[in-house]
Protein backbone atom coordinates (compact mmCIF):
# COMPACT_ATOMS: atom_id res chain seq x y z
CA UNK A 1 0.00 0.00 0.00
CA UNK A 2 1.33 3.16 -0.60
CA UNK A 3 1.86 6.05 1.25
CA UNK A 4 -0.88 8.67 1.66
CA UNK A 5 0.82 12.48 0.44
CA UNK A 6 -2.70 13.80 2.41
CA UNK A 7 -0.86 15.17 5.05
CA UNK A 8 1.67 17.26 2.87
CA UNK A 9 -1.25 18.44 1.16
CA UNK A 10 -2.43 19.74 4.24
CA UNK A 11 0.20 21.14 5.50
CA UNK A 12 1.04 22.70 2.72
CA UNK A 13 -2.41 24.61 2.47
CA UNK A 14 -2.13 25.14 6.15
CA UNK A 15 1.04 27.11 5.10
CA UNK A 16 -0.70 29.13 2.62
CA UNK A 17 -3.42 29.61 4.78
CA UNK A 18 -1.67 31.44 7.55
CA UNK A 19 -2.61 35.56 7.71
CA UNK A 20 0.70 36.98 6.87
CA UNK A 21 -0.92 40.68 6.44
CA UNK A 22 -3.16 40.46 9.65
CA UNK A 23 -0.28 38.95 11.05
CA UNK A 24 2.42 41.45 9.82
CA UNK A 25 -0.12 44.45 9.36
CA UNK A 26 -2.37 44.20 13.08
CA UNK A 27 0.77 44.91 14.97
CA UNK A 28 1.36 48.02 12.84
CA UNK A 29 -1.99 49.47 12.98
CA UNK A 30 -2.33 49.08 16.28
CA UNK A 31 1.08 50.91 16.73
CA UNK A 32 -0.19 53.95 14.10
CA UNK A 33 -3.51 53.69 16.22
CA UNK A 34 -1.52 54.23 19.24
CA UNK A 35 0.66 57.32 18.32
CA UNK A 36 -2.75 59.05 17.20
CA UNK A 37 -3.78 58.37 20.68
CA UNK A 38 -0.67 59.76 22.00
CA UNK A 39 -0.91 63.06 19.77
CA UNK A 40 -4.64 63.63 20.49
CA UNK A 41 -3.85 62.83 23.97
CA UNK A 42 -0.86 65.46 24.04
CA UNK A 43 -3.80 68.19 22.17
CA UNK A 44 -6.28 67.28 24.94
CA UNK A 45 -3.69 68.17 27.92
CA UNK A 46 -2.85 71.46 26.36
CA UNK A 47 -6.13 72.48 25.98
CA UNK A 48 -7.50 71.39 29.17
CA UNK A 49 -4.32 72.33 31.34
CA UNK A 50 -2.81 75.34 29.71
CA UNK A 51 -5.75 77.24 28.16
CA UNK A 52 -8.78 79.06 29.23
CA UNK A 53 -11.41 78.58 26.52
CA UNK A 54 -14.05 81.40 26.45
CA UNK A 55 -17.53 79.93 26.79
CA UNK A 56 -19.29 82.06 24.95
CA UNK A 57 -16.64 83.35 22.23
CA UNK A 58 -14.65 80.02 21.99
CA UNK A 59 -11.67 82.08 22.59
CA UNK A 60 -8.70 81.03 24.04
CA UNK A 61 -6.33 81.99 26.28
CA UNK A 62 -2.62 80.91 27.99
CA UNK A 63 -3.46 79.69 31.70
CA UNK A 64 -0.92 82.09 33.87
CA UNK A 65 -0.15 81.13 37.07
CA UNK A 66 0.98 84.18 39.32
CA UNK A 67 2.88 84.26 42.62
CA UNK A 68 4.19 86.93 44.59
CA UNK A 69 8.22 86.92 45.87
CA UNK A 70 10.42 89.47 48.02
CA UNK A 71 12.39 91.53 45.02
CA UNK A 72 14.71 94.62 46.13
CA UNK A 73 13.09 94.65 49.17
CA UNK A 74 9.88 94.95 47.54
CA UNK A 75 7.32 92.26 47.01
CA UNK A 76 7.00 91.25 43.02
CA UNK A 77 4.65 89.34 41.55
CA UNK A 78 5.59 86.34 38.76
CA UNK A 79 3.32 86.10 35.82
CA UNK A 80 4.21 82.57 34.22
CA UNK A 81 2.36 80.39 31.48
CA UNK A 82 1.48 76.98 32.63
CA UNK A 83 2.81 75.38 29.43
CA UNK A 84 6.34 76.24 30.08
CA UNK A 85 6.84 74.85 33.71
CA UNK A 86 4.85 72.03 33.83
CA UNK A 87 5.93 68.67 31.01
CA UNK A 88 3.63 68.22 28.16
CA UNK A 89 3.61 64.35 27.65
CA UNK A 90 4.26 63.75 23.71
CA UNK A 91 5.05 60.49 23.47
CA UNK A 92 6.30 58.73 20.22
CA UNK A 93 7.15 55.11 19.16
CA UNK A 94 10.61 54.89 17.80
CA UNK A 95 10.83 51.79 16.77
CA UNK A 96 8.95 48.31 16.08
CA UNK A 97 10.24 44.73 15.83
CA UNK A 98 8.45 41.83 14.48
CA UNK A 99 9.49 37.99 15.19
CA UNK A 100 7.36 35.86 13.33
CA UNK A 101 8.24 31.75 12.90
CA UNK A 102 5.27 29.49 11.38
CA UNK A 103 6.38 25.42 11.89
CA UNK A 104 4.78 23.31 10.30
CA UNK A 105 5.30 19.51 10.31
CA UNK A 106 3.47 16.30 8.73
CA UNK A 107 3.94 12.79 8.46
CA UNK A 108 1.94 9.52 6.97
CA UNK A 109 2.53 5.90 7.57
CA UNK A 110 0.71 2.94 5.76
CA UNK A 111 0.92 -0.47 7.11
CA UNK A 112 -0.75 -3.17 5.03
CA UNK A 113 -0.43 -6.82 6.13
CA UNK A 114 -2.30 -10.15 4.60
CA UNK A 115 -1.80 -13.52 5.49
CA UNK A 116 -3.70 -16.41 3.60
CA UNK A 117 -3.25 -20.51 4.11
CA UNK A 118 -5.32 -22.73 2.88
CA UNK A 119 -5.61 -27.05 3.52
CA UNK A 120 -7.54 -29.43 1.52
CA UNK A 121 -8.68 -33.31 2.82
CA UNK A 122 -11.10 -35.07 3.52
CA UNK A 123 -13.47 -35.32 6.35
CA UNK A 124 -15.02 -38.49 5.46
CA UNK A 125 -14.19 -42.23 6.46
CA UNK A 126 -14.94 -44.57 3.80
CA UNK A 127 -14.83 -48.30 4.58
CA UNK A 128 -14.64 -51.46 2.06
CA UNK A 129 -13.65 -54.88 2.45
CA UNK A 130 -12.83 -57.77 -0.20
CA UNK A 131 -12.84 -61.21 0.43
CA UNK A 132 -10.56 -63.68 -1.89
CA UNK A 133 -10.14 -67.17 -1.23
CA UNK A 134 -9.13 -67.74 2.63
CA UNK A 135 -8.03 -64.10 2.59
CA UNK A 136 -10.17 -60.91 3.71
CA UNK A 137 -8.89 -56.87 2.72
CA UNK A 138 -10.79 -53.99 4.44
CA UNK A 139 -9.22 -50.46 3.57
CA UNK A 140 -10.90 -47.14 5.50
CA UNK A 141 -9.88 -43.83 4.04
CA UNK A 142 -10.48 -40.31 5.43
CA UNK A 143 -10.05 -37.26 3.87
CA UNK A 144 -9.79 -33.49 5.51
CA UNK A 145 -10.16 -30.28 3.52
CA UNK A 146 -9.67 -26.65 4.76
CA UNK A 147 -9.53 -23.38 3.70
CA UNK A 148 -8.54 -19.63 5.80
CA UNK A 149 -7.67 -16.70 4.31
CA UNK A 150 -6.49 -13.68 6.61
CA UNK A 151 -5.84 -9.99 5.70
CA UNK A 152 -4.84 -6.56 7.71
CA UNK A 153 -4.49 -2.70 6.61
CA UNK A 154 -3.17 -0.26 8.98
CA UNK A 155 -2.76 3.43 7.52
CA UNK A 156 -2.25 6.56 9.78
CA UNK A 157 -1.68 10.19 8.85
CA UNK A 158 -0.20 13.09 11.53
CA UNK A 159 0.08 16.91 10.52
CA UNK A 160 0.34 19.73 13.22
CA UNK A 161 0.96 23.52 12.43
CA UNK A 162 2.67 26.04 15.14
CA UNK A 163 3.25 29.26 14.79
CA UNK A 164 4.52 32.44 16.94
CA UNK A 165 5.15 35.86 16.79
CA UNK A 166 7.15 38.19 19.41
CA UNK A 167 6.39 42.04 18.99
CA UNK A 168 8.44 44.21 20.53
CA UNK A 169 7.32 47.97 20.69
CA UNK A 170 9.95 50.77 22.11
CA UNK A 171 8.70 54.33 22.65
CA UNK A 172 9.59 57.14 24.63
CA UNK A 173 8.98 61.55 25.19
CA UNK A 174 10.18 62.87 21.84
CA UNK A 175 11.14 66.14 21.07
CA UNK A 176 8.71 68.70 20.87
CA UNK A 177 7.53 69.83 17.33
CA UNK A 178 9.00 72.97 15.41
CA UNK A 179 5.35 74.24 16.38
CA UNK A 180 4.80 73.51 20.05
CA UNK A 181 8.43 74.32 20.27
CA UNK A 182 8.00 77.94 19.16
CA UNK A 183 5.01 78.26 20.68
CA UNK A 184 6.60 77.37 24.45
CA UNK A 185 9.55 79.91 23.56
CA UNK A 186 7.37 82.81 22.76
CA UNK A 187 5.64 81.73 26.31
CA UNK A 188 8.50 81.36 27.47
CA UNK A 189 9.71 85.09 26.68
CA UNK A 190 6.37 86.42 27.94
CA UNK A 191 7.33 85.95 31.97
CA UNK A 192 6.47 88.86 33.38
CA UNK A 193 7.18 90.25 37.07
CA UNK A 194 4.92 93.03 37.98
CA UNK A 195 3.57 94.65 41.16
CA UNK A 196 1.03 93.01 42.97
CA UNK A 197 -0.71 96.28 42.96
CA UNK A 198 -0.18 97.28 39.17
CA UNK A 199 1.90 100.15 37.89
CA UNK A 200 1.11 103.42 36.67
CA UNK A 201 3.31 105.50 34.68
CA UNK A 202 3.20 108.85 32.86
CA UNK A 203 5.85 110.67 30.83
CA UNK A 204 6.79 113.18 33.39
CA UNK A 205 5.20 114.61 36.58
CA UNK A 206 5.87 118.45 35.49
CA UNK A 207 4.59 119.40 32.02
CA UNK A 208 4.01 122.76 30.66
CA UNK A 209 0.95 123.60 29.04
CA UNK A 210 0.28 122.49 25.19
CA UNK A 211 2.01 120.09 25.98
CA UNK A 212 0.51 116.07 26.11
CA UNK A 213 0.41 114.03 29.16
CA UNK A 214 1.01 110.20 28.11
CA UNK A 215 -0.04 107.47 30.89
CA UNK A 216 0.14 103.78 30.82
CA UNK A 217 -1.31 101.01 33.40
CA UNK A 218 -0.14 97.70 33.46
CA UNK A 219 -2.15 95.24 36.53
CA UNK A 220 -0.62 93.15 38.39
CA UNK A 221 -1.41 90.13 35.57
CA UNK A 222 1.32 91.84 33.86
CA UNK A 223 -1.72 93.23 30.93
CA UNK A 224 -2.15 97.15 30.00
CA UNK A 225 -5.47 98.44 31.26
CA UNK A 226 -5.80 101.87 29.53
CA UNK A 227 -9.46 101.87 30.19
CA UNK A 228 -8.75 101.64 33.80
CA UNK A 229 -7.24 105.37 33.82
CA UNK A 230 -8.77 108.02 35.05
CA UNK A 231 -8.37 111.44 36.20
CA UNK A 232 -9.77 113.48 39.39
CA UNK A 233 -13.40 114.82 38.54
CA UNK A 234 -12.70 114.43 34.74
CA UNK A 235 -10.54 117.57 34.55
CA UNK A 236 -8.71 116.22 31.80
CA UNK A 237 -9.84 114.88 28.36
CA UNK A 238 -7.92 111.61 28.28
CA UNK A 239 -8.04 109.72 25.06
CA UNK A 240 -7.39 105.97 24.30
CA UNK A 241 -4.27 105.12 21.70
CA UNK A 242 -3.89 101.71 22.14
CA UNK A 243 -2.13 100.91 25.33
CA UNK A 244 -2.04 104.24 26.84
CA UNK A 245 -3.72 106.96 27.33
CA UNK A 246 -3.29 110.56 26.07
CA UNK A 247 -4.43 114.04 27.18
CA UNK A 248 -4.11 117.47 26.03
CA UNK A 249 -2.58 120.37 28.72
CA UNK A 250 -4.64 123.29 28.56
CA UNK A 251 -4.63 124.41 31.85
CA UNK A 252 -2.15 125.25 34.49
CA UNK A 253 -2.97 123.54 37.90
CA UNK A 254 -2.41 120.00 39.35
CA UNK A 255 -3.72 117.21 38.73
CA UNK A 256 -4.00 113.62 39.64
CA UNK A 257 -4.31 110.51 37.59
CA UNK A 258 -5.31 106.69 39.02
CA UNK A 259 -6.08 103.48 37.73
CA UNK A 260 -6.33 100.52 40.64
CA UNK A 261 -4.97 101.23 43.56
CA UNK A 262 -2.60 103.66 41.82
CA UNK A 263 -2.60 107.54 42.36
CA UNK A 264 0.04 109.84 40.35
CA UNK A 265 0.10 113.62 40.92
CA UNK A 266 1.22 115.98 37.89
CA UNK A 267 1.84 119.69 37.85
CA UNK A 268 0.94 121.63 34.84
CA UNK A 269 2.57 125.16 34.32
CA UNK A 270 2.50 127.90 32.09
CA UNK A 271 4.72 128.70 30.03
Amino acid sequence: MAISNAPSQVATSALQAIPFSSIIGGPLKACIEAQAMAAKTTWDFIQEVGLNIDPETGDKSAVNVAFSFMQNGRMAQLNVPLLTIVPIPYIAIHTIDINFKASISASSSSVSEQTESTSMGGSADISAGLKIGPFHLDAKFNANYSSKKDSKATEESKYSVEYTMDVAVKAGQESMPAGLAKVLELLGNSLDVSDPKGTLEVNARKLKVGERLIATYKKSDGLFAPDEIKSDGDKLELAIEGDQVVALLKDAGTYQINAGERTVTIEVVSE
